[in-house]
């Protein structure tokens, strides 16, 4: 049952907003970091990629899961909790003395961002009951996203250059004190009508899924494809899959709802959140190792080349998300799949002279990219839905997202031709955005669910 509004719904939003800002953030402020971490901790590739992967992995693994819980203890509560894990994360994270301690951070870290991203959300939803308003409230909240994103590279930049690696985690501390103190005084505490039962044998079963795949792909390059660890790791993973499909349907409140994947778009939605998101993951992780160890940039100034790409997103998001609303998603993904293909391809031939405005017109693409897929992709996932599900859709198309950023980081470092990866991942976007937003497709009924 929920409890009345707090008298100041903007000071909600603002926590909701700073919380959503540090936890994206996080994602692209670190790879700005990633050469400096290689040179003082001694790091191999590998590591670089569990650096990034430790995060995005347990977030895609967890976020379900914290929603459910927020549901059933309390919003407020769970908030609380996922500040406080997140910024004792990111305080280990800067004293970090070795690799192995500064992805065991990374993974606390994450673990207090599952707790933030869906439940921030969920807050900002009860303080504003009013629609139009709620609308203006989760209109500015989903442009912090691509706030983050831009700042993220250029603060990372700076706080490298002037202070050392560390300080890209030193920075969210004192954003998560304040966050803590405004939330314990201003945000309001709700619950969800009727919570979901806990999935422990699912959420498992999803980590082995997602953590196998991860860690076959990140040591596919110095082990090999046909490595005996890689073949178990795999073979592991596609247990889990079968171990899900077993499970899953016989649950009455299930973690993944997977009837729901019997629909054309909302599958397809899914499908496209996790190739659009590995190519932006792959893009992130590449581009700032490339402008750092190939054209020998400082990583302030590698900060200020990806300037470009999180503005494009902040600019677009918005507008596209009207669009969406008016003439459907077809027209954003065909625009955001031809621009990732295209970046990839352009992205292939770019080497240590290159010219630099060159270099900044094929980061645009994948500006143009991430500022048109998100609000689409969202959309075709809950068309169609009831009401009731819309929630669970929406978190899924979340996860779909998180995943595809962890594979896309595995993925970087496995292959020289990775942007020419890039570019098919493109091509499927492009065609999955033609198959899942067809009229046939959206006709199609979503089956109701059995158990």
């Amino acid at each position: 049952m929920n409890v009345p509004t707090a008298h100041r719904p903007a000071l909600v939003l603002a926590v909701c907003c700073a919380s959503i800002v540090v936890v994206v953030m996080d994602i692209s402020i670190v790879t700005v970091a990633l050469p400096a971490i290689r040179r003082d901790l001694g790091a191999s590739v590998s590591g670089l990629q569990w650096t990034v992967d430790a995060y995005t992995l347990v977030l895609a693994g967890f976020l379900v899961l914290a929603g459910s819980a927020a549901d059933r203890f309390g919003r407020k509560r769970v908030f609380q909790c996922g500040l406080a894990a997140f910024g004792l994360g990111s305080l280990l994270c800067s004293l970090a003395p070795g690799i192995g301690w500064l992805i065991a951070a990374r993974a606390l870290q994450a673990a207090g961002g599952t707790m933030l991203n869906p439940v921030a959300m969920a807050i900002v939803a009860t303080t504003f009951p009013v629609p139009a308003e709620r609308a203006r409230a989760i209109g500015v909240f989903g442009s912090m996203s691509g706030l983050a994103l831009a700042l993220g590279p250029i603060l990372g930049g700076a706080l490298v250059d002037g202070f050392g690696w560390r300080a890209v985690f030193w920075v969210n501390v004192p954003i998560v004190a304040a966050a803590l103190v405004a939330t314990a005084l201003f945000v309001p505490e709700s619950r969800a009508p009727r919570a979901r039962r806990f999935d422990p044998l699912g959420q498992l079963l999803v980590l082995v899924v997602l953590g196998s795949v991860v860690y076959a792909l990140i040591e596919s390059r110095p082990l090999g494809w046909t490595s005996p660890l890689v073949l178990g790791l795999f073979a592991l993973a596609a247990l889990g899959v079968a171990g899900l499909l077993v499970h899953e349907p016989r649950r009455t409140d299930p973690l993944l709802e997977l009837h729901l994947f019997r629909g054309v778009a909302f599958s397809s939605a899914i499908v496209m959140a996790v190739l659009a998101l590995c190519g932006f993951g792959i893009f992130l992780f590449t581009a700032t190792q490339y402008l750092q160890d190939v054209r020998g940039l400082t990583p302030l100034a590698a900060g200020l080349c990806l300037l470009p790409v999180g503005l494009l997103v902040l600019v677009l998001s918005p507008r596209t998300g009207r669009l969406v609303g008016t003439h459907g998603p077809r027209g954003p993904l065909v625009v955001a799949g031809s621009a990732l293909a295209l970046g990839g391809a352009a992205a292939a031939w770019l080497g240590p002279a290159t010219p630099l405005p060159l270099v900044l017109a094929v980061f645009l693409l994948f500006g143009v990219f991430l500022g048109t897929v998100n609000p689409p992709i969202t959309n075709t996932a809950v068309s169609g839905m009831p009401g009731s599900m819309a929630g669970v859709a929406a978190s899924l198309a979340s996860t779909g997202r998180q995943t595809g950023t962890t594979l896309g980081v595995a993925l970087a470092g496995t292959a020289h031709g990775v942007w020419w990866l890039v570019a098919g991942l493109g091509a499927g976007l492009l065609a999955l955005a033609l198959v899942g937003t067809a009229r046939r497709a959206e006709a199609l009924s979503l089956p109701r669910p059995t158990g």
